[in-house]
């Protein structure tokens, strides 16, 4: 029960066409953000979400340019689902940790690694039936999460500016975001702009040059605010950080 059958990752844009599967697909979106097209109805999802899909149901999966994922498929699941359904993380990222994990130990050749799977499988199930019980996020949440997702990368993108478009006080708005996401607006534009940053840094060798121009692809006009942002998150400068990153790759 709550067997792992497979699990992998997506860093690349693409699209599924039409598929169904003949085990649960579980999509945890680590980056970016996408669309699951079913007969009848589409289900939005972003970075911080895991999409369930049931088994044998017709999907089409469009992604962003920046989508990265975790997949993970579940046999003979223990949970009274029948429709296709998105579930939030929460702030600590739990959910994400253990889908890191059980992809990590499926994909080694250590003995016993099936032991450990296995118990994956029960944790992530756990999961699902303790998170899909929370109380959703309220429509302006939504709306705000959504916009902040599409703008993040725009370095002309003013959130305070979006936010005084909506019709509810500014403070209301900050303290409502904040009690349904963890954080205020600005910290989840932030958060999205430097995870992002610290892909790039990693995917590539570094120069003043490209993290300068990292720096914009993130959505910073000013790569020594950039750099100053950055360190505050991961303690070090995106050059030292990018060098880090290259030794331990080539070791």
């Amino acid at each position: 029960m709550n067997s792992i059958v497979y699990a992998g990752r997506n860093t690349a844009v693409f699209t599924c066409k039409h598929h169904s599967h003949e085990e649960w697909e579980m999509v945890y979106c680590t980056e970016g953000q996408g669309r699951f097209e079913f007969e009848g109805h589409t289900l939005h999802y972003s970075a911080g979400e895991l999409v369930m899909i049931p088994p044998r149901v017709l999907h089409t999966n469009i992604c962003s340019e920046d989508y990265a994922d975790i997949h993970i498929g579940i046999d003979d699941i223990a949970i009274n689902l029948r429709e296709p359904t998105v579930i939030s993380d929460d702030e600590e990222r739990h959910i994400m940790g253990t889908f890191t994990d059980a992809c990590y130990f499926f994909n080694s050749d250590m003995d016993g690694r099936q032991l450990i799977v296995s118990a994956f499988g029960d944790l992530i199930v756990n999961y699902v039936i303790a998170f899909r019980d929370t109380k959703p996020l309220r429509d302006v949440v939504n709306e705000i999460k959504s916009n902040i997702m599409q703008n993040y990368t725009d370095c002309d993108y003013e959130l305070d500016t979006y936010l005084h478009t909506i019709p509810f006080s500014y403070d209301y708005l900050r303290k409502l975001f904040k009690r349904e996401m963890g954080m205020t607006p600005h910290s989840y534009l932030t958060n999205l702009r430097i995870q992002r940053a610290e892909k790039l840094l990693c995917s590539s060798g570094t120069s003043e040059q490209s993290i300068a121009e990292i720096a914009y692809i993130c959505g910073y006009s000013d790569s020594l605010y950039f750099s100053r942002v950055f360190k505050k998150n991961y303690g070090c400068s995106p050059k030292y950080y990018a060098a880090m990153h290259c030794r331990a790759a080539g070791a």
